[in-house]
């Protein structure tokens, strides 16, 4: 029996392997943070409909403490911009984009592959791609 508290995971995760940096940039400033009710307690100023609406098995971004959408939209170009994004960035929208934020990882995904627009959530310390993500940005921080 599947606990349903339990986050699902999707094993087919994977980094570029190395998007140019054009293509970062350029990507960079059509992103834009939306944000997902599910993923609140505190509607913070994201305008959201409902405001807060947290599921169970939900992880939230109250827990790394994003309250506001300006936080929210840098950290997810911030993302964009050291490349941690899904393999499939070459031809539009990535899927996902990881950024690192208070020590944990943030996992963005794609609402709208037409607009760009994004949720986000930090990932558990359990998800593997938790520590892919945080040794890729290690590496490209130091870079």
């Amino acid at each position: 029996m599947q606990n349903n508290l339990r986050p699902k995971r999707n094993p087919k995760r994977r980094l570029h392997p190395g998007l140019l940096s054009d293509r970062c940039r350029e990507l960079a400033q059509c992103v834009k943070y939306v944000g997902s009710p599910v993923h609140k307690r505190n509607p913070g100023d994201f305008g959201l409909t409902p405001p807060a609406a947290p599921r169970p098995g939900k992880s939230l971004c109250d827990d790394v403490s994003i309250y506001q959408r300006d936080e929210a939209q840098a950290l997810l170009q911030e993302g964009v911009q050291a490349g941690l994004v899904s393999h499939d960035a070459d031809d539009g929208f990535p899927r996902h984009v990881w950024m690192v934020h208070k020590d944990r990882v943030i996992e963005a995904r794609c609402d709208n592959d037409a607009a760009g627009t994004y949720h986000g959530y930090p990932l558990e310390a359990d998800d593997p791609m938790a520590d892919v993500v945080n040794r890729e940005w290690t590496r490209r921080q130091t870079e």
